[in-house]
């Protein structure tokens, strides 16, 4: 997909949600901070569904840490691989209580240095928290670049290097999320809607459907 094609197709996607935000329920930093740690390989749906509760009861590194990790469990139990969440979010917020005075570090080197955050979920803090120009590559995200030849790459940090490069500076802030919730919604992986896809006309895909 060439310069021309992808500012379009960006401007696209910003015509018909200016304002895209992650689907995740939050009011705080903290809070969008265990919530994405809640959703790898979780759905955002699955996490809004115990985080409501959790959070009335434990929203700072000290209220988790009261609640200890059987407590913690209890409230996550539904959600994939729960105990192993479970004891980062715990060792996560002892980390931020020693080291960071209950914040969340807003640079990568220290989020990623936390337990349970690699790169994306760095990356997601970094651009919906803190309003830096990151975009955390995830499934749908992947398959979009790769699908639509916006930013094709071989593994995820290709992508991601990929899509900087070509994303116009102006819609960067917002690519992640209009990216994936285009990957979510309309550009799925068993079944896109390309009769209804906005970007259809641009797209490179081969197997558009009818």
């Amino acid at each position: 997909m060439n310069p021309a094609r992808i500012r379009v197709f960006f401007e696209r996607l910003a015509s018909v949600n200016p304002k895209p935000t992650t689907e995740l329920h939050y009011r705080s930093v903290f809070e969008l901070l265990i919530a994405v740690v809640l959703s790898a390989q979780a759905t955002d749906k699955s996490v809004n569904k115990v985080t409501p509760h959790l959070f009335e009861i434990a929203n700072t590194p000290e209220a988790i840490l009261a609640l200890g990790e059987q407590g913690l469990i209890e409230h996550i139990q539904s959600i994939g691989l729960f105990r192993t969440k479970a004891r980062n979010i715990i060792a996560l917020c002892e980390m931020l209580i020693r080291d960071y005075h209950s914040q969340v570090p807003n640079d990568r080197e220290a989020l990623e240095k936390l337990p349970g955050v690699g790169r994306k979920t760095a990356n997601v803090i970094l651009n919906t928290a803190f309003g830096q120009p990151t975009i955390a590559v995830d499934t749908h995200i992947f398959r979009v670049a790769n699908r639509t030849g916006l930013a094709p790459g071989k593994n995820v940090r290709e992508v991601e290097e990929n899509l900087l490069q070509v994303v116009p500076d102006e819609y960067r802030r917002n690519a992640h999320h209009w990216l994936i919730l285009h990957g979510r919604y309309v550009c799925r992986a068993r079944t896109p809607h390309c009769p209804e896809c906005i970007v259809n006309d641009l797209c490179d895909f081969e197997g558009k459907t009818l």
